[in-house]
């Protein structure tokens, strides 16, 4: 009896301990204990989750067996048959399943590389993802590596988008960090890597939000913000203090464009005259000031109520496409928001999204506008985005610098913080007109 409660007593010590160690030191008990069971349990149930999910193969192997042969001939008082054994070659099928790798854990599950099959494509395991995350009881598997003959799946124990919270990190030259993408690394968005963007999102999906974050961390950068706001300024309008320059009207806009075309001349003028190919190479007292471009309900600059604006929607088209066709040799970058965004608002817009290298896809109304963001970089990127649930605002999908696509969220940045940062750092703010030169100024209301 005595022994009975000695072992109930470790077993219940034990328990305790193991349950703080979870509570107050979750990293290291992940490391230390989870991680190691979860990698026992994959490779002990790996061949019957590969065969339910149709990842096995059959393979042919040969086999030595012993078969019982009646002996011919032979006499026997009793009523057995006399039986010898001989041994002979059979050919049978061996089911395999795809030869697994090592699991290396990351923080929040881990990630292992297969072997494929003769005949296995990685869309086989995109498939299959979804059946392998409930056979593991994992949140999500998704195919993050392929390389000829090998695919890599990351499992993700829990989904790190359900609460975004982003710790201080120093500002970079043209870099933000808006958010967290879905295997818990910050959700970085370079500039001079990705010089344009695509953000599309219905009303209150998070696109306003995402613009937030994006104003907050260009703001005490040495950049000039200029806005396109064709809601009548009512987006834009309280970052003033930070903006260049703001149009809030079509005709504003077409002014403001023909501004940023004369610009980007004017720079790959100066870039000529130096040699430079652009204006990243030219000697740092002659770079001119990166402008980014923000431009809200871009289906407002092709909308036409007559035909009497056929002309003016052309030349803006024609204007922001050249924009985003030259700008990024010359540190002019684009940021172009949308709720909706078709092909039945002209060639222009289908030209434009081709310029735009870098996606963002929140839940949209249309499947059209997902398929303009998303339908010509992958086909899972599109279902993914088509499957946001209205409850959670900021999530979205996104296709940038890594030639990959991912879930992600936008942490959450209340206007008064973004209108807060265009007021401390309005000092950094410069003149529209002193650096385009003797163009008339847009310069909005403070």
């Amino acid at each position: 009896m005595n022994d009975m409660l000695t072992v109930l007593g470790v077993l219940a010590a034990a328990a305790a301990g193991l349950w703080a160690w979870r509570r107050w030191h979750p990293v290291s008990f992940w490391y230390g204990v989870a991680f190691p069971a979860r990698a026992v349990l994959v490779y002990l149930t790996w061949h019957h989750v590969a065969s339910g999910c149709k990842l096995t193969r059959n393979r042919r192997r040969f086999r030595l067996t012993l078969d019982a042969v009646p002996v011919v001939g032979v006499a026997s008082r009793s009523a057995a048959t006399m039986v010898q054994q001989k041994r002979r070659v059979r050919r049978v099928d061996v089911e395999r399943a795809p030869r697994l790798g090592i699991l290396r854990p990351t923080r929040l599950g881990w990630r292992m590389r297969l072997r494929l099959h003769d005949g296995q494509v990685p869309a086989d395991y995109e498939k299959a993802a979804e059946g392998i995350a409930h056979a593991w009881r994992v949140h999500s598997v998704r195919v993050v590596d392929v390389r000829p003959g090998y695919v890599t799946l990351w499992a993700t124990m829990r989904d790190p988008l359900t609460e975004v919270i982003l710790s201080p990190a120093p500002a970079e030259l043209l870099k933000v960090r808006p958010g967290k993408l879905e295997n818990g690394t910050d959700w970085v968005m370079d500039f001079r890597i990705v010089p344009h963007w695509l953000n599309a999102g219905a009303t209150q999906s998070g696109k306003s939000n995402l613009a937030n974050a994006i104003i907050r961390d260009l703001a005490p950068q040495p950049v000039a913000l200029v806005g396109f706001d064709l809601k009548g300024g009512v987006e834009f309008t309280p970052y003033a203090p930070r903006l260049s320059a703001l149009a809030t009207n079509r005709k504003e806009s077409v002014d403001l464009l023909s501004d940023l075309v004369g610009e980007v001349e004017t720079r790959m003028a100066l870039c000529r005259a130096h040699g430079a190919r652009n204006v990243w190479t030219l000697p740092e007292g002659l770079r001119p000031v990166p402008i980014v471009v923000l431009v809200d309900e871009v289906a407002e600059l092709f909308l036409m109520a007559d035909k009497s604006e056929k002309d003016e929607v052309s030349r803006t088209a024609t204007a922001l496409l050249r924009v985003a066709q030259l700008g990024r040799a010359f540190a002019v970058y684009l940021i172009v928001c949308g709720q909706r965004i078709g092909s039945d608002l002209g060639p222009g817009v289908t030209a434009l999204r081709a310029q735009l290298s870098g996606r963002v896809c929140h839940r949209v109304n249309d499947p059209e506008t997902a398929n303009m963001t998303l339908g010509d970089l992958d086909p899972a990127a599109l279902d993914a985005a088509r499957a946001i649930p209205a409850e959670t605002p900021g999530v979205c999908v996104v296709a940038g610098q890594d030639g990959a696509w991912h879930r992600a969220r936008s942490v959450y940045v209340p206007e008064y913080q973004a209108e807060q940062a265009a007021r401390e750092y309005a000092h950094l703010t410069p003149d529209w007109q002193t650096l385009i030169g003797s163009v008339p100024v847009i310069r909005p209301a403070a």
